[in-house]
């Protein structure tokens, strides 16, 4: 097989290049993507706090609880599980189970948007008036991602902290001041790093790879489905081994 042939992941990651370097070329008009960036960052951090909120509780009812049965008839104190319930959201669970919930409902609406004005010639007619497609359309989505997806992981955290509060404290399994005595123990400023650097790059990720899609469609509604569908499994797929990268790195 030629690997060089279209429709190869090497053709795709060229292309993917070659459209990163139009994005971040200098913009024409900067009041225009401003404008632009400001929609997308509602679009994506208030569109988004219901979903994250809902994920969220859960993930922190879930760890205190499954924690707290394998803890149990243990030497280990009961406190731990508000230490794991925090250091568990802020190195692994906030940021990627966020984020590729996120590649679910963000970057699909991206690729179906760009895609969109894809097929209905929108892209094109731009190109003709001399405007850098690429960067009005790609450039404030990657920005608003970079400045929102952060803060949604950081509420995430937050809020799956108090998830296990709530699975943890009125159901009996421990004390209040057992779960926050937890929470407050063995702190290392190291573990936000990880989740704010996991949360930049898979916010670039799930943002740019999204809209390659959705901005190289070709065809029908159909091939826009596949764009949708592809978007969302590419982000998830590289974030994870992103996910892995970063963590080899990170802890050394």
């Amino acid at each position: 097989m030629n690997l060089f042939k279209n429709e190869t992941y090497v053709h795709h990651f060229g292309r993917y290049l070659l459209m990163l370097g139009q994005v971040f070329r200098r913009p024409e008009k900067l009041s225009m993507y401003w404008k632009e960036t400001a929609r997308q960052m509602n679009d994506i951090g208030v569109g988004s706090l219901i979903i994250v909120c809902l994920i969220s509780v859960f993930i922190g009812a879930v760890a205190a609880v499954q924690f707290a049965f394998q803890l149990d008839g243990q030497l280990v104190p009961r406190y731990y599980i508000g230490y794991i319930v925090r250091d568990l959201a802020l190195i692994e669970l906030s940021p990627t189970i966020t984020c590729l919930v996120l590649a679910g409902k963000v970057g699909s609406n991206m690729a179906a948007e760009i895609g969109g004005m894809r097929q209905k010639e929108h892209i094109d007619a731009m190109e003709v008036m001399g405007v850098n497609t690429a960067a009005y359309l790609i450039l404030p989505k990657i920005v608003a991602a970079l400045v929102v997806i952060p803060l949604l992981v950081t509420f995430s955290a937050f809020v799956a902290i108090m998830g296990g509060y709530l699975a943890s404290v009125p159901t009996g399994l421990l004390t209040s001041a057992e779960y926050i005595q937890g929470t407050l123990s063995y702190y290392n400023d190291h573990n936000a790093f990880m989740m704010y650097v996991k949360s930049v790059v898979f916010a670039f990720i799930l943002t740019t790879v999204s809209c390659y899609q959705g901005y190289n469609v070709k065809g029908g509604s159909i091939e826009l489905g596949k764009a949708s569908t592809r978007a969302v499994v590419f982000s998830d797929i590289i974030m994870l081994l992103a996910d892995y990268l970063i963590a080899v790195v990170l802890t050394r």
